[in-house]
């Protein structure tokens, strides 16, 4: 499974829960060639959406890993949920993400949720592009959103492409395609699905907006590059390449997030989210040296703090982030930071102070293992699922048990919400105590309190979590 890191994208999919990111998910496994059909959500046949509970409601509600290739990039996706109640899903997976493509819908714009999700990519300094979905909706107003984004979420969005229309075909200027702002031409999607790009000149009725909007993306990166001050001042043509450059260093550097825009339902706009995925999004190298703490503690009596590279030289160490609990055997989800990691070998867990076996390593495909994806090692970079692992649980840190280090855990919030449940019959108590057991494993966020009445509490982070759960427990 060894992969040059500076290739490898781990990069997340989060937005509010109408924002459409499950159909961009699809789109891209689509257009990857790891699929052969668009999913859809309310037929219950998208890739990242299994869960019979997910498929009932259309909605998201257990992050999902999926791996692709785009180009030269390696791509570990992670889609998140984008409902309220499921927000430490999202916590978890940006805590390990290197990337993230946001999706708003052009109709619905920032809501609620987008703020939230902001906020946490804002924590772990995770860089960002937009992709402003659903541009085929009556409503759709790409400009709006834009300054929503900038207003409400205080981010600063640059405009790198400009819709052709907004709205459904049968209004009078419907959305149709997109204009490139760096390269300067129209993107046209043809074929059934769009996967046929046509690369036109810009009409001249739409050539003064675009150099209007071309010039406003050229004065928001002059102040990030000294080079393209330069030649505009010269009035000199400034290369493509150069702006693509500068746009990779400021959204590295978190100063800008270059938007998109397009619709995933009839496949406008989306291989250029992933062109701007590879091109503009973090690889492993792009990010600081994971930071840990020694178990050992200096004369002071505070523990030593230690770095750990994105290097296959480094000593080993790598953090849980989710755990699919099974009769069978868990499989443990882990993000890979340094060192590389064999099938059939002992890791060493130094919050618990434990060793734990590692029998098999798989690569992650929605929320199973892929047929045919058990690899014999993993390095450095690698976002992997992990069978044998007794001891661990989501927030623990792996490593060589030579050199041990502390990774920073997971926090998650605190519960605002309670249930009583009560087993109907004695033999069924044991049943409920072994699969709360299970979900609690998944599910880090769920309290279960016994109490002395013979009830349980479930206490969730809102109602429909707790729904969720419940319907669970009636099903397993």
């Amino acid at each position: 499974m060894a992969r040059r890191i500076e290739n490898i994208r781990n990069i997340g999919i989060i937005a509010h829960i109408d924002a459409g990111k499950t159909t961009v998910t699809e789109r891209m496994l689509f257009y990857s060639g790891a699929k052969h059909r668009v999913g859809m959500v309310d037929k219950g046949t998208t890739e990242t959406d299994d869960d019979p509970e997910e498929q009932e409601r259309g909605i998201t509600i257990y992050a999902a890993c999926v791996t692709f290739d785009w180009k030269d990039s390696h791509i570990n996706l992670l889609d998140t949920p984008g409902h309220v109640d499921f927000t430490a899903e999202v916590e978890r997976c940006l805590r390990v993400l290197d990337g993230a493509v946001v999706v708003f819908s052009a109709r619905e714009g920032v809501e609620a949720q987008s703020e939230t999700v902001w906020r946490q990519a804002d924590r772990y300094q995770v860089p960002r592009i937009v992709f402003i979905n659903k541009m085929d909706r009556e409503g759709a107003d790409f400009e709006r959103v834009l300054e929503d984004i900038g207003d409400r979420l205080r981010a600063k969005p640059v405009a790198i492409q400009i819709p052709v229309g907004s709205g459904p075909a049968h209004m009078d200027n419907p959305f149709q395609a997109v204009i490139d702002l760096v390269e300067m031409k129209m993107l046209v999607f043809e074929g059934d699905q769009g996967n046929t790009i046509k690369i036109h000149d810009i009409p001249e009725a739409f050539l003064a907006e675009a150099e209007l909007w071309r010039d406003r993306l050229l004065e928001q990166l002059f102040e990030c590059s000294d080079e393209m001050l330069e030649l505009a001042l010269q009035e000199a043509e400034i290369p493509a390449e150069l702006i693509h450059r500068v746009l990779r260093d400021a959204t590295l550097g978190q100063l800008f997030q270059p938007v998109l825009c397009g619709t995933a339902l009839h496949g406008i706009g989306v291989q250029p989210v992933l062109d701007g995925v590879a091109r503009y999004l973090p690889s492993p190298l792009d990010r600081p040296p994971v930071e840990g703490h020694t178990t050992s503690t200096k004369k002071s009596g505070e523990p030593e703090t230690v770095t750990r590279r994105p290097d296959p030289e480094d000593p080993f160490c790598g953090l849980v982030f989710k755990v699919l609990p099974a009769r069978t055997g868990d499989l443990t989800w882990a993000r890979i930071y340094s060192g590389s990691l064999k099938a059939n070998s002992r890791i060493y867990n130094p919050g618990r102070e434990v060793k734990d076996n590692v029998s098999q390593l798989w690569q992650i495909h929605a929320t199973r293992k892929e047929s045919q994806g058990q690899v014999d090692s993993v390095q450095a970079g690698d976002i992997v699922g992990i069978i044998g692992l007794r001891n661990s649980v989501t927030g623990d840190t792996l490593c060589d048990a030579k050199e041990p280090l502390v990774l920073e855990s997971i926090d998650f919030p605190e519960t605002v919400i309670s249930m009583s449940i009560e087993p109907e019959t004695a033999t069924e108590r044991s049943k409920l105590a072994d699969t709360l057991e299970m979900i609690t494993r998944q599910d880090p966020t769920l309290v279960v309190v016994s109490g002395d009445t013979g009830q349980t509490l479930l206490c969730g982070m809102g109602e429909l979590h707790l729904e969720v759960i419940k319907n669970r427990l009636l099903r397993e």
